[in-house]
C-alpha cells in the first residue's frame, strides 16, 4: 500500500494518493503493520516463528487433575459483572480473549483467538483478524460478530473497568466474518488496543443480553481449554479439558493448561482451608502468612518431602499490603488524621514479633521496581507533569528525603506519639485524660477496623495498642472473607487491610484503582475514595507516554501523588512468592517475570512428547 503511495507521488498525483490515504482511514504519517503481538512499549520479544513461551515446558505431560483450595465461597460463574462473588478462573480457563499476555514481559500479548493485530503508530485504530480454527466449545466458530457482540455487551452491561474502557471506543465495524476494527478517534489512549486485545469473547447465541447482570451457575459456552462441567453451590467448581479445544496447539498455549481437570475447592475458614492442604485434600497453596510460613509446615509430609516449599522471586513490583482509610468517612477526610495515624503505626514491633524480620517497608505503590518514587528526587519530567499541583506534593516527597517513621521496636516510641498529637491537635482533637476528643462536639476518636484473616486481626490487634497511647479507642471486628468481600466493595468499613498487585507496565487500570471517577462507584477497587486532579492527571500521563523514559517518570508522578495523599499506612512489602505443592505436582524450572503460573504445571509423571489438544 505504502509503496503505491509513494509511486503515485512519483507520478505527480499527489492528490489521488491522499485520497487514497484518507479512504483507508490512516494518516500521513501513520504506518499500520499487521503483526503477531502488540507491546505497550517497544518490541515483543517473540519472534513470529516461535513455538513456546521460555516459562512453559512443551514436553509436559497430559492429563491427571490439579485441585485448588480457595479461601470464600461463590454465587456465581458470571465474573464478568459486579453482581455476586464469582469463581475468577473461568476467566482464562474457560472464556478466552483475542491475545494472550506473553508473562515475561512488561506488557506484551501475542496471538489467541486473534491469528495478528494492526495499529498505526498513534494508535488511532485496531484491528484483529481472527483465527479461522477458533471454535467455542459448542462446536460453533468464533466470528467477528461474537467480538463485536461482546465488546457492546460488556461496555453496557459489564463490571466498571469494560465499561470505562469500551466506551472510548469511536466505532467498531467487522469488514469481513473474521476481521474486527475498532476506531479509536478521540480516546487519547495507546494503552487502548491492548486492552481491547485483551477482551474475554463471549458467544452471541449463547448469551441472555437481558439477564447477563445477575448471578448464574449456569456452565458458561466459551472457547477456552476447559468447560465446566460439575458445580456444587458454594463448595466446589469442576474444570474438565475440553477434548476439542481448538488452540491446543498454538504457541502461546504449548506446555501450558496440562491437566485433564480443575478442580476448585472452596474454604470459609483460612485455619480449615490449611489443615485440609496438609491432609493432601488439595494440591497447592499460595501462602501468605509468615509466621505459618516459618514453622507451620512442620508436618510429617513437609518433613518427608512429599510436599515441596518453593521461594520464588518475580520480577515485577513487590506486592504491597496496607491499612486502607476510607476518606468517604469524616473521621478520616482530614490528611492531617491521616499523617498521624501513619505515624503510630510501629511497624519494627510489628516484623519483628510477628513476621520474623521476613518483610521490609516502603511508601508507595510500586515497591522494589524503577516505577517506585520513593527514596528517588524527582527527574525534570515528573516536575514538569508535577508542577501544577505542587502546592499540594511535600516537598520531601519530591527531593525524595521523604521516610516512612522507624522506631526502636519497643513499642513506646515517643518521637512518634508527640509528632502524631501536634498533628491530631492541629485537625481539631485534644487528649482529655487518656481519651482523644473532637474539640468541638467532644466525640471520642474511635473507629472500627474491619479483618477477615488471622494475620490481618494480629496487625490490627497491634495497631490498636498503638493508637491507644495516642488516646484513640479503634474496634477490630472480624468477619468472614464471604462479607469482608461484599462490605469492600460496598465501601462499607472504615479501615480495611488491603493488597493492590502492580505490573511494570501500569495503565488504565489505574483509574479503577484510584481515579477520581472511580470513587463513587461500587465495584471498583479505589477503596480510599480518592479524588485528586493530580492522580487523574498523572495517570493521563503514563497512558500517553511513547517513550519508556517518560513512561517511568509519569509512574513515578503519579506514585509521589499518591504518596502526598497519606490514603493508606503502609504496612510491608513482599519480595517473594511462597508456594507450598504436594510432589505429585510438578512445574517448569524457569519462572516466568511474573512469578508462579498454575497452567504450567503437569501431574507428575513421564515426559511425553507433545500433543495438540
Amino acid at each position: 500500500m505504502f509503496m503505491f503511495l509513494r509511486l503515485l507521488e512519483g507520478s505527480g498525483v499527489r492528490l489521488c494518493a491522499l485520497a487514497l490515504v484518507a479512504a483507508t482511514g490512516l494518516s500521513a504519517g501513520a504506518r499500520a503493520e499487521e503483526t503477531h503481538a502488540i507491546a505497550m512499549h517497544g518490541k515483543p520479544a517473540m519472534p513470529a516463528d516461535f513455538t513456546h513461551m521460555p516459562y512453559a515446558n512443551p514436553d509436559a505431560r497430559k492429563g491427571g487433575r490439579l485441585t485448588w483450595g480457595i479461601l470464600g465461597t461463590f454465587d456465581s460463574l458470571n465474573p464478568f459483572i459486579v453482581k455476586g462473588l464469582a469463581v475468577q478462573p473461568v476467566r482464562n480457563y474457560v472464556v478466552e480473549s483475542l491475545l494472550a499476555r506473553g508473562q515475561d514481559e512488561a506488557f506484551t500479548l501475542y496471538g489467541l483467538l486473534a491469528r495478528s493485530v494492526e495499529t498505526d503508530d498513534d494508535r488511532t485504530f485496531v484491528t484483529f483478524r481472527l483465527d479461522p480454527r477458533a471454535r467455542f466449545s459448542d462446536g460453533k466458530p468464533v466470528l467477528a460478530e461474537d467480538v463485536l457482540f461482546s465488546w457492546q455487551l460488556l461496555r453496557d452491561h459489564g463490571r466498571p473497568n469494560h465499561r470505562q474502557y469500551y466506551a472510548k471506543v469511536a466505532k467498531a465495524e467487522s469488514p469481513d466474518p473474521l476481521t474486527v476494527r475498532f476506531d479509536l478517534t478521540g480516546a487519547n489512549d495507546r494503552e487502548l488496543p491492548l486492552i481491547l486485545g485483551l477482551m474475554p469473547i463471549l458467544p452471541k447465541h449463547a448469551v441472555d443480553v437481558a439477564t447477563f447482570e445477575e448471578t448464574t451457575l449456569t456452565a458458561p459456552v466459551g472457547s477456552g481449554p476447559y468447560r465446566v462441567t460439575a458445580v456444587k453451590p458454594g463448595a466446589s467448581v469442576t474444570l474438565t479439558r475440553n477434548p476439542d479445544f481448538w488452540g491446543g496447539d498454538l504457541a502461546i498455549n504449548r506446555g501450558l493448561y496440562n491437566f485433564d481437570e480443575i478442580r476448585l475447592d472452596y474454604f470459609r475458614e483460612a485455619n480449615g482451608q490449611f489443615e485440609a492442604f496438609k491432609r493432601g485434600l488439595y494440591d497447592f497453596r499460595v501462602e501468605n502468612e509468615p509466621l505459618r510460613w516459618h514453622d507451620g509446615y512442620d508436618f510429617p509430609a513437609a518433613r518427608s518431602g512429599e510436599v515441596i516449599r518453593d521461594t520464588i522471586k518475580p520480577g515485577v513490583p513487590q506486592p504491597s499490603e496496607f491499612l486502607v482509610f476510607n476518606t468517604r468517612r469524616p473521621i478520616f477526610a482530614d490528611i492531617r488524621v491521616r499523617k498521624a495515624l501513619t505515624l503510630l503505626f510501629d511497624f519494627e514491633l510489628v516484623n519483628r514479633n510477628y513476621f520474623f524480620g521476613l518483610y521490609s517497608r516502603v511508601a508507595g505503590y510500586f515497591a522494589g521496581s524503577e516505577l517506585s518514587a520513593y527514596g528517588r528526587p524527582a527527574d525534570a519530567r515528573e516536575r514538569g507533569l508535577l508542577k501544577p499541583f505542587a502546592a499540594q506534593i511535600p516537598p520531601e516527597i519530591m527531593d525524595g528525603s521523604y521516610r516512612l517513621p522507624v522506631t526502636d521496636g519497643a513499642g513506646r516510641d515517643r518521637t512518634t506519639l508527640r509528632a502524631a498529637l501536634e498533628l491530631l491537635s492541629e485537625a481539631g482533637y485534644d487528649l482529655d485524660g487518656t481519651v482523644l476528643r473532637n474539640r468541638v462536639t467532644k466525640a471520642p476518636f474511635t473507629f472500627e477496623i474491619m479483618v477477615t484473616t488471622r494475620d490481618q486481626e494480629r496487625i490490627a490487634l497491634a495497631f490498636q495498642r498503638d493508637l491507644r497511647r495516642a488516646g484513640i479507642e479503634p474496634t477490630v471486628r472480624s468477619v468472614d472473607p464471604v462479607q469482608f468481600d461484599q462490605r469492600r466493595l460496598a465501601y462499607e468499613f472504615d479501615m480495611i487491610q488491603n493488597r493492590w498487585d502492580q505490573s511494570l507496565s501500569p495503565g488504565n487500570e489505574q483509574y479503577f484503582y484510584w481515579g477520581s471517577a472511580a470513587a463513587d462507584n461500587p465495584g471498583t477497587r479505589n477503596y480510599m475514595g480518592a479524588r485528586d486532579p493530580a492522580i487523574d492527571a498523572m495517570i493521563g500521563a503514563l497512558l500517553e507516554a511513547r517513550e519508556h523514559t517518560d513512561f517511568v517518570s509519569a509512574v513515578r508522578a503519579l506514585d509521589r501523588a499518591l504518596i502526598a495523599g497519606f490514603y493508606t499506612i503502609p504496612l510491608f512489602n513482599v519480595s517473594e512468592q511462597w508456594i507450598a505443592r504436594w510432589n505429585r505436582i510438578e512445574r517448569p524450572k524457569a519462572t516466568s517475570l511474573s512469578g508462579y503460573l498454575p497452567e504450567t504445571w503437569w501431574a507428575k509423571g513421564q515426559p511425553q512428547a507433545h500433543q495438540a489438544k
